[in-house]
């Protein structure tokens, strides 16, 4: 029997007619074991945030992925709390079609230990969809089936749809996607700002490749790394990482990451900034140098 959906608080046929999936796929709105609640303001004894806190508080309810509906005009405040009381996503009126299918696909179809984001340092290549246009390379710091952290050379404005084709590995494909940018990330630096990514729309190829690197990956649990910490630096409010020199073209590089002070532990720093030198000892004080006059 296919996942059912629990809808409240939205008029069911909005849900229905806003989603191919549900009929594509024959899923049910009715009672059983319930992979996704989609949920609006309208409902009738408790508020929405108050509701959301409680499925995540019951340990019966809190594997159950939460899609949230809001009125157009609705504040970026408002969602952004109803995601830290526990919902997957937050929607707004006038509904994307694709965005609105693609988040009740992956809510309904993926494993909850799936949508963990997973540290890892993968290659990409990216093109912005808009007028801007414009090629650029960056790397991810984490990955997970919904979306990525992304440190980038350019700036990228919130809202700018993306072509992303991301390396993780070695061993597996690359993987291609549709990403929105939703939010600056402080805490990933290239040194520009690093960028949270939602995924809106990914190939079912590109899917089958992100899900098993993921179901591979240990969620939760740091990707080793290397190249080793060879020196670790605090400056203010961030913590700066200093790896271990690696031998290139025309000498010797060393990679420097930061992290937030209140956030850092080894290993979590993002990308920052190369440093070359004529030999690996030259790298490393052409590093620390370069942190004391920029960090």
């Amino acid at each position: 029997m296919a996942a059912s959906v629990l809808v409240a608080g939205v008029p069911v046929a909005e849900v229905l007619a806003g989603s191919s999936v549900l009929l594509r796929d024959d899923h049910t709105v009715a009672e059983g074991e319930t992979r996704l609640a989609v949920l609006g303001p309208d409902l009738p004894d408790l508020s929405l945030s108050e509701t959301l806190r409680r499925i995540r508080a019951a340990a019966v309810t809190r594997r159950v992925s939460l899609l949230v509906l809001l009125p157009e005009g609705s504040s970026p405040e408002a969602a952004g709390q109803l995601l830290q009381d526990g919902a997957n996503a937050v929607l707004q009126r006038p509904h994307d079609p694709l965005r609105l299918d693609a988040w009740m696909t992956r809510l309904m179809s993926v494993p909850r230990r799936l949508e963990v984001r997973v540290p890892v340092e993968g290659q990409v290549v990216g093109a912005r969809r808009d007028s801007a246009g414009g090629y650029f390379t960056g790397l991810t710091r984490n990955v997970s089936l919904n979306g990525a952290l992304l440190a980038s050379p350019v700036p990228l404005p919130v809202g700018a749809d993306l072509d992303l084709e991301i390396s993780l590995s070695a061993t597996f494909p690359r993987f291609q996607a549709v990403g929105r940018v939703i939010r600056p990330a402080r805490e990933v630096a290239w040194p520009h700002l690093g960028y949270g990514v939602e995924f809106v729309l990914v190939p079912p190829d590109s899917q089958a490749a992100l899900v098993a690197f993921l179901a591979a990956g240990a969620p939760g649990e740091p990707v080793e790394s290397s190249h080793a910490i060879r020196s670790t630096v605090r400056r203010g409010e961030w913590v700066y990482e200093v790896l271990t020199p690696q031998a290139g073209q025309g000498g010797w590089q060393a990679e420097i990451r930061r992290a937030p002070r209140d956030l850092w532990r080894p290993g979590i720093a993002g990308p920052f900034y190369v440093v070359s030198g004529a030999s690996a000892d030259e790298a490393l004080r052409a590093a620390r140098d370069f942190v004391e006059r920029h960090g």
